[in-house]
């Protein structure tokens, strides 16, 4: 199991935390994702398949950006 908080700035309501989690919470190997929309965060357990890369791609598909981490 690979754990993994990313930071993403754009999140500020609770639209923003159920279209992330919805997309991200989707993905094959993904265990869990739960938005922190005070601290515009994003935590997601996961195992293979799922990466890192495919979770940034998936927030940034819900028309979020996921700046360097």
């Amino acid at each position: 199991m690979t754990e993994t908080t990313l930071s993403v700035p754009e999140i500020h309501c609770d639209h923003c935390k159920h279209s992330i989690e919805g997309a991200v919470g989707a993905l094959d190997g993904v265990t869990s994702a739960a938005v922190d929309v005070e601290q515009r965060t994003v935590s997601v357990e996961f195992d293979a398949p799922a990466s890192v890369d495919g979770i940034i791609e998936a927030i940034e598909d819900q028309g979020y950006e996921v700046p360097a981490q």
